[in-house]
């Protein structure tokens, strides 16, 4: 059932058009994602579906009963109401019920014997009863649990800003409506509140229709995805993962996709269809780093037309973080917190909101002093800080200027300079935009401005707090291929799972009660570990803690002999195939090789998620896993090798 037509919606600001006779149906059991550029008009076109704003041209039809629910990136709110107050303050049927309902059931409270009271109260149960008020009054409480709020009574005025945006979401959520408008309902939420919210809209009944820059979210959710582009609107059926495949079509068949954004784009189909899970079987893990590999052959291709990732020369000795303890007053947030950072670490740090990840950022970079503790910095580390707040900007400079301010050029490590220009086209920014003041820039192109002039000063350790809060999808996805070629430390605070599973290797899991978690894998590994091992989040247990015999099984793994490995054969011509003896002998063993090999991986990972304060002892460690990461890469190499020289010798015999 059709419940919303748009027809030829236009809409400009000043001289810039935002969107060019657009047009969109919407039926009962849609889920859309809308997705586009930070500055092409999602939200405005979003306010002009919900009736918050008028187009320039065309027209919205909507059903006569059909009831809109819409959630803005910025509420409105009465500092003055309760949180209840507020969440029932639409202008539904079932919320005056509701309201009126309170109300009388407050005057009983204050005066029980008031015998008018009692039957305004007799005739509203009724009321409630024919609306299903009693649900939605019940749901309302459930869900504002859930986001962490249980102080039902407290006021507007009283609450932060991310509990202000919850009172919001729950609202939208519980007002009965056939289409849902919600413009980014993840930003500034934690995982386990996302998670929940993910579940909640997949059950819900109706119509959504959102913007999000959660690629997991909209994968598992939508079914229709919308991209609004220049002022053009393009329509994919399907979820996020087709979404990606259809738009690669779409470019190659307009003849307008460059080789290097076409690679982006590859990369995180590759990745969202594997969906960054662990695979139940060595075969399955097998077969997705043949898919990597796969994948690493298109980058090698373009490498000559893709812009490096650049980086100061980062030494031997990164940061060494010794039991470092922080508080504000009474409010404890870390407590002995230790770690070796080595180069190329990517790491990921995750929580609830307030509970001390920016803090720990800020001890790390410099910014703020533990109380005590030691930290080293070693004497080639240069810091870039992504803060969640803008750097000082002088908006009367054009952007190409202000990246100018940060160097001219940057050289990559095999000596390919970077010019100002150059970082400003590969952060999206056309020719126009680039010599545009900074004033003219709407909110989100100045924060993809920041980013690549912190970029351009070429830092080696760089410290990345909420970035996903801000950029749209496709400005995450240039950061995470810029990412991917940076020789140097990552860390980032991020709630975003995607991003967290695409440019993290470790996490650092703050769980409470001055409780970090070090992991070794991305988030979703993370994830499943501590669903199998819940144990880990008691407060006497810890991955942090040392193993007594970890040294002792790293010597016996030591002991064990490296295979080696032939890999100077090749198929010649159109010869007969077939293996040689050497190759028929690997061939057979190469599948228990690899599985040994993973098997000594995980080894090294538990002992390295164990915990040490033997600084030389973690050192060891990760070098090790490296050194193993390396060899299975290389045999990989040589499994898919083999796997394709049996499939032509296979072939050969059939033709």
């Amino acid at each position: 059932m059709n419940l919303l037509t748009i027809e030829e919606v236009s809409k400009s600001y000043s001289e810039k058009i935002l969107i060019d006779k657009v047009s969109l149906g919407i039926n009962d059991g849609d889920k859309i994602g809308l997705i586009g550029v930070n500055g092409t008009g999602k939200s405005t076109f979003l306010k002009i579906i919900a009736g918050f704003e008028v187009p320039d041209e065309g027209r919205v039809i909507k059903g006569n009963k059909v009831n809109i629910e819409y959630l803005s990136q910025n509420p409105d709110f009465d500092s003055e109401a309760t949180v209840l107050e507020q969440i029932f303050k639409s202008d539904t049927d079932v919320m005056k019920v509701i309201r009126e309902y309170e109300v009388v059931l407050e005057k009983l409270q204050e005066n029980p014997e008031s015998e008018s009271t009692l039957n305004s109260l007799m005739n509203l149960n009724d009321k409630m009863d024919a609306c299903n008020g009693w649900e939605v009054q019940n749901d309302a409480k459930i869900i504002l649990t859930e986001l962490g709020i249980t102080d039902f009574k407290q006021h507007i005025g009283d609450l932060s800003g991310g509990q202000r945006k919850k009172v919001a979401l729950c609202a939208a959520l519980i007002t009965p409506s056939d289409l849902l408008i919600l413009d980014e309902p993840t930003n500034h939420m934690d995982n386990k509140i996302i998670d929940w919210l993910e579940k909640y809209l997949n059950k819900r009944k109706g119509a959504l229709l959102m913007i999000t820059h959660d690629r997991y979210f909209l994968d598992r959710i939508t079914n229709k995805i919308i991209e609004l582009d220049k002022g053009n609107l393009y329509s994919y059926q399907g979820n996020y993962s087709v979404y990606l495949e259809k738009k690669v079509e779409r470019m190659a068949l307009m003849g307008t996709l460059e080789r290097k954004r076409q690679s982006i784009f590859k990369k995180e189909l590759a990745w969202i269809r594997r969906g960054a899970k662990a695979r139940s079987t060595k075969q399955k893990a097998r077969i997705d780093r043949f898919g990597e590999l796969k994948n690493a052959k298109v980058d090698i291709t373009t490498d000559n037309l893709e812009l490096s990732s650049a980086s100061t020369r980062l030494g031997k000795k990164i940061l060494n973080v010794e039991n470092i303890s922080k508080a504000y007053g009474e409010k404890k947030l870390i407590k002995n917190f230790s770690h070796i950072f080595t180069r190329r670490d990517k790491v990921g740090i995750i929580g609830p909101n307030g509970i001390g990840k920016s803090t720990l950022m800020n001890i790390l970079s410099r910014v703020i002093k533990q109380d005590s503790g030691l930290i080293e910095w070693g004497e080639t580390v240069k810091i870039g800080y992504f803060h969640q707040e803008n750097g000082e900007m002088n908006e009367n400079l054009r952007a190409i200027d202000y990246i100018r301010e940060g160097a001219e050029y940057i050289t990559t490590a095999d000596g390919e300079q970077i010019t100002a220009s150059q970082m400003l086209e590969r952060f999206l920014f056309d020719g126009s935009t680039k010599h545009s003041f900074i004033s003219s820039l709407s909110g989100g192109e100045k924060r993809r401005l920041y980013l690549a002039r912190i970029l351009m000063e070429a830092p080696n350790v760089l410290f990345l707090d909420e970035p996903t809060n801000d950029f749209d999808i496709q400005t995450l996805a240039v950061l995470e291929d810029y990412l991917d070629g940076f020789n140097g430390v990552v860390i980032t605070v991020s709630h975003d799972r995607y991003f967290l599973d695409r440019v993290s290797d470790q996490i650092f899991s703050f769980e409470g009660n001055e409780k970090i978690i070090q992991f070794v894998g991305n988030y979703t590994e993370y994830q499943e570990y501590i669903g199998k091992h819940p144990e880990v989040l008691e407060d006497d247990k810890d991955l942090n803690k040392k193993d007594n015999n970890g040294k002792n099984e790293e010597n016996k793994r030591d002991e064990n002999k490296e295979v080696a490995v032939d890999n100077n054969k090749n198929t010649n011509g159109n010869k007969q195939l077939k293996f040689t003896f050497k190759e028929q002998k690997e061939y057979d063993e190469i599948d228990d090789v690899i599985e040994k090999k993973d098997e000594e991986l995980q080894e090294v990972n538990k002992l390295i998620n164990a915990g040490s304060s033997d600084f030389e002892y973690l050192e060891k460690l990760t070098q090790k896993q490296k050194k193993i990461k390396t060899e299975t890469e290389h045999l990989m190499t040589r499994w898919t090798y083999l796997n394709e020289l049996d499939e032509k010798i296979e072939a050969q015999k059939n033709s």
